[in-house]
């Protein structure tokens, strides 16, 4: 008995093609449409369950709706003289107008009421050309982003430096009552410098006055001390002569 022909449209239609290196999970994208004005169910196989990820791998597409499924090859080391056998198939039948149980619909559906689609897999290895090209890709998309991401950081810098204007003028007079002390001070500290110049200028010639009155002193004192012994020495000497005079006068 012939089954029905396949309701969904499927895009890629006939082959899964997974693109290297393979060191890490490599995603494919099926896409599933509903044309039609009826629900379909759908479920995805494939003949190596063990190396795919599918999701979803089931489910409801409305009427005039579509579906991306992602297919994930998981890594594996590659072979490029091994060809994939794998394969991949989806089912789908007519959603029933008063279906509650999705799972009850698929155990219940007849033979001829189930549509399949069987896709193949292919791997394959970018070639050193495209290497670079992907790789100069990255690097100006990279570039890109680093360039967006420092204009976006430099907006709310340049917002917050808006904001902040009443801050930096606040600052800026700060600033300047702070070279107003400081010039005070430092006259402060000339003018006292100043007069304790002044004061050491008044004390040194106090003490050379001071000095000089006590020399002068000194010499007067000398002087009248020189003066008393010469008179008494005049005295000593009128008084031996009158003594002489005397004894010859006897």
């Amino acid at each position: 008995m012939n089954r029905q022909e396949q309701v969904l449209v499927l895009e890629p239609q006939h082959e899964l093609k997974f693109r290297g290196p393979f060191t890490d999970v490599v995603t494919a994208t099926l896409k599933l449409s509903n044309p039609t004005d009826r629900n379909v169910c759908f479920k995805v196989k494939t003949t190596a369950p063990r190396r795919y990820c599918v999701r979803p791998n089931s489910g409801i597409i409305d009427a005039g709706t579509s579906i991306n499924v992602s297919v994930m090859l998981q890594p594996f080391d590659y072979d490029p003289n091994e060809k994939s056998k794998h394969k991949f198939m989806v089912q789908s039948l007519l959603a029933p107008y008063d279906m509650t149980d999705m799972e009850g619909v698929w155990k219940e559906a007849k033979p001829e009421d189930l549509m399949d689609s069987k896709l193949r897999c292919a791997f394959e290895m970018p070639l050193e050309n495209d290497k670079t090209h992907e790789s100069e890709n990255n690097q100006t998309v990279s570039s890109s982003a680093s360039h967006v991401k420092t204009e976006h950081s430099a907006l709310p810098k340049s917002a917050s430096a808006s904001l902040d204007d009443g801050e930096v003028k606040k600052i800026m007079e700060e600033c300047k009552r702070l070279q107003m002390e400081v010039q005070r001070l430092r006259e402060e500290n000339k003018q006292i410098r100043e007069d304790d110049g002044l004061r050491k200028r008044k004390v040194t010639s106090m003490a050379a006055s001071h000095s000089s009155s006590s020399s002068t002193m000194a010499t007067s004192g000398m002087r009248e001390e020189g003066l008393s012994t010469r008179v008494l020495a005049l005295c000593v000497l009128f008084f031996v002569i009158g003594v002489i005079i005397g004894k010859l006068a006897l």
